[in-house]
């Protein structure tokens, strides 16, 4: 299943200047790949045209989001999930304006209401971050 524009926003809380996943295409329960055109009015462009590590981090984090919310469509009361810590985060490099990053989430191991999350970025083939993530789903 692929969602892209407006239908997004069905599927993640945060709205403009703070959207940071253009598509996702969902595998199944567990995994999903996202995309974002990096535009130079991004809120997270820094003055030499690159995006920083943060806006990275709220790709992935976003991207996490996503996959939830598709997992929560239909639901009456849909869970929320918050981000309760960023592990092992790694930047090759930050991406230009015009760059489009693709982003592989994996949820992993649950227990309880807590929710282990990788997340790798890549721009073509070149992976340019990866991070891990424990969500706490309320």
């Amino acid at each position: 299943m692929r969602y892209q524009g407006e239908d997004i926003k069905q599927l993640i809380p945060q709205r403009e200047p703070f959207i940071m996943v253009d598509e996702i295409e969902v595998s199944d329960d567990t995994h999903a790949v996202t995309a974002l055109a990096v535009r130079s009015g991004n809120y997270f462009m820094l003055p030499d045209g690159t995006m920083s590590e943060t806006g990275l981090i709220e790709h992935i984090a976003q991207s996490c989001s996503a996959l939830m919310g598709c997992l929560a469509l239909g639901m009456e009361n849909p869970p929320i999930g918050l981000i309760g810590e960023v592990k092992h985060f790694e930047c090759q490099r930050r991406p230009l304006a015009s760059e489009k990053v693709c982003t592989s989430i994996e949820f992993g191991f649950t227990f309880g209401n807590v929710t282990i999350a990788t997340g790798e970025s890549r721009i073509g083939k070149e992976l340019i971050a990866k991070a891990q993530l424990k969500i706490f789903v309320q």
